[in-house]
């Protein structure tokens, strides 16, 4: 007759070391590669300085890139794949078509990389190196990027469709979405602090700029209503407008200033500064862009951290937009 007292301590522990190795694969390391690859990081940031150098918005798309991409899934890389038979895109879903960008660059990286040590850095490392880099290219904070993460094998469009904020949310779903990945409500003020640098699509602000509301400074709305017509079409909503227009290309706390001075672009910018639970930390950044930088370089990390395939799961994908 089996011992069963025995058996469940047996199981216990079998359980324990299963944990334990699960969480050990879990963990990434900053100097991963330095034995597999020791010229990764530089060859990465090479790609990245160029990019950027031949267009400075380039910078706040792939630091975007890394954020979409690990709102879904996890930061796995998940969102360059292109569709194949078994899923769709995620680079189709609602948040992303026609708006994320800086894929080529991604691809340029990762050619780069496979020159000097093929089938060993991941598409979805080279994702967050790339955002790091591209943050310290404008003036932006940079941060020791934690690395050994593994690429997915499938792609959910389904998700980017329900987990990726909309320019339309609230504080409190924004507030929401964000608490779901395990970042804060300060973590999302700072990571939005990325809207320092970069433009947005006329169709994602034309409503806040023609709606008369409270919250938005008029002789600010009247300008941008000059390079978005209220005429809703392909042209037209494509039109341009940077997010803060005082230092568009340069990583400062000029976003944090402009929202007190109710200068948001989008909706999700606004709330921010609009009565809320948020507004503190709002008025905190724009006092001190120090503690922003610091605040955004901490956020950046822990968003890198969202489940990361490592270990024996995922893959190393060959080139970034398809599975092996």
């Amino acid at each position: 007759m089996m011992d069963f007292g025995r058996f469940n301590i047996i199981s216990g522990i079998a359980l324990l070391l299963l944990l334990l190795g699960t969480a050990c694969n879990a963990q990434l390391s900053a100097t991963f590669y330095d034995n597999t690859c020791p010229n990764a990081l530089t060859t990465i940031r090479t790609v990245i300085r160029r990019a950027v150098s031949k267009e400075r918005r380039m910078a706040a798309s792939l630091i975007r890139l890394h954020f979409h991409d690990c709102f879904v899934q996890g930061c796995d890389a998940s969102i360059l794949l292109d569709d194949s038979p078994s899923f769709e895109s995620e680079k189709s879903a609602l948040p992303n078509i026609n708006s994320v960008r800086g894929y080529n660059v991604i691809d340029q990286a990762k050619s780069e990389v496979e020159k000097v040590c093929p089938g060993v850095v991941s598409c979805a490392d080279i994702v967050a190196v790339a955002a790091r880099d591209a943050s310290f290219a404008v003036s932006g904070p940079s941060w020791t990027v934690k690395l050994g993460r593994r690429d997915s094998v499938t792609a959910s469009k389904s998700l980017a469709n329900s987990d990726l904020p909309l320019f339309t949310d609230n504080l409190e779903t924004l507030v929401s979405r964000f608490n779901a990945k395990g970042l804060s409500a300060r973590d999302m003020v700072a990571l939005s602090g990325a809207h320092t640098i970069g433009q947005a699509q006329c169709f994602t602000f034309r409503s806040r700029i023609y709606n008369n509301a409270s919250d938005i400074n008029v002789g600010f709305a009247r300008t941008r209503q000059g390079g978005c017509p209220s005429l809703s079409n392909t042209e037209n909503d494509k039109k341009l407008a940077p997010f803060d227009s005082v230092t568009p290309n340069s990583f400062d706390n000029n976003y944090f200033k402009n929202l007190i001075k109710k200068k948001g672009l989008l909706i999700t910018d606004q709330v921010l500064f609009s009565g809320g639970s948020t507004d503190s930390i709002v008025s905190e950044y724009s006092k001190n862009p120090t503690t922003f930088k610091s605040d955004f370089a901490a956020a950046m990390i822990k968003m890198g951290d969202i489940k990361p395939l490592s270990g024996s799961t995922g893959t190393i994908r060959r080139i970034c937009s398809a599975v092996n």
